[in-house]
């Protein structure tokens, strides 16, 4: 197997939850991929749209919002697992997307309005809005504009009825920019 394989079974496996939003959570990361691709995005932040949320598959959260009762820190969990795979124009925004909406809800005063029920709920167990500490902090990171418009594709990534590319399609995507040495591990993350 290699890495797009190890991919598209974890999405098989795991992205048939709706956890929360009105789409699975790979039609989800199909959307935010597929507004990526209009938004005519260089490859890296295409495909760091499609896995952004790579960590709720990787530690397997409960499919139902109200069992979240704390920050499952998907985009750590997510960003750790893509780090020994691709290079930093992937991992980097996925790590920072949840920051990403943190920062826009500090910075800018209608961002909150259109938040998503579920995103509103899962911002108050991230930590809510950035301080102004924080928000210079955010600003500082080299990748935090990728991350901010990642997360505006996330943001919109929750349409139901979407029709998007299929998710064999960006196979040889991530097979064009993963690091030439990935080796398989999510039978070693997950404990299988």
């Amino acid at each position: 197997m290699n890495i797009a394989d190890d991919i598209l079974n974890l999405f098989a496996a795991h992205g048939g939850a709706a956890y929360g939003e009105d789409v699975t959570s790979t039609d989800h990361s199909l959307q935010a991929a597929h507004f990526a691709q209009a938004a005519d995005a260089p490859k890296p932040l295409v495909l760091a749209a499609l896995l952004h949320d790579l960590g709720h598959l990787v530690a397997a959260v409960p499919s139902d919002l109200g069992d979240w009762h704390t920050d499952g820190r998907h985009e750590e969990v997510g960003a750790r697992w893509l780090a020994a795979h691709f290079g930093p124009s992937i991992v980097e925004p996925v790590r920072l997307h949840v920051a990403a909406k943190r920062y826009l809800c500090a910075v800018d005063p209608g961002y909150l309005s259109t938040l998503s029920e579920a995103s509103i709920y899962t911002l108050t167990l991230q930590g809510g809005a950035m301080s102004a500490t924080e928000v210079a902090d955010f600003e500082r990171d080299p990748f935090h504009a990728d991350a901010i418009a990642l997360r505006r594709w996330d943001d919109m990534g929750k349409v139901a009825g979407l029709t998007t590319q299929p998710l064999a399609s960006y196979r040889e995507l991530i097979e064009a920019l993963a690091n030439p040495r990935s080796i398989s591990r999510v039978t070693a993350i997950r404990g299988h």
